[in-house]
């Protein structure tokens, strides 16, 4: 069992900075890729960045030299440092989380080419809302 919990949403005037954090609770010896997906009012759910056990990343474009992913692997935190912000990045926010295996890279795709789910385990999100 893998619990997730969200949390620094917020406003912010575009342009401005936000970290959000997601607390990981599970009793695994396992690894996990680790993801934050957001999903926009009327728009599907989108992964954005993702992280592996060896620190290996992946941004999806939009993103990318804005917003950081990392991870504090001794405290299971999970966090997305955004910088930049744009009215386009409102979202409801989610950190999801998976059993990494080093034969599969972690992936941004919610659901895999067969229909199943990439990721099991999601939060319930936290709200960002960016002013222009």
């Amino acid at each position: 069992q893998v619990q997730l919990e969200e949390s620094g949403g917020g406003s912010v005037q575009s342009e401005g900075s936000l970290t959000l954090s997601c607390t990981r609770s599970d009793y695994t010896p396992w690894n996990y890729c680790l993801a934050w997906f957001r999903q926009a009012p009327g728009k599907e759910r989108e992964g954005i960045a993702v992280i592996d056990s060896d620190d290996t990343v992946r941004y999806e474009d939009s993103v990318k030299g804005r917003f950081t992913i990392t991870q504090d692997h001794a405290k299971k935190m999970l966090y997305l440092k955004m910088d930049s912000l744009k009215p386009e990045d409102t979202a409801m926010y989610y950190c999801a989380a998976e059993r990494f295996y080093r034969s599969r890279p972690c992936v941004l795709k919610r659901y895999a080419e067969d229909g199943g789910v990439n990721y099991s385990h999601w939060g319930r999100g936290t709200l960002v809302t960016v002013c222009s």
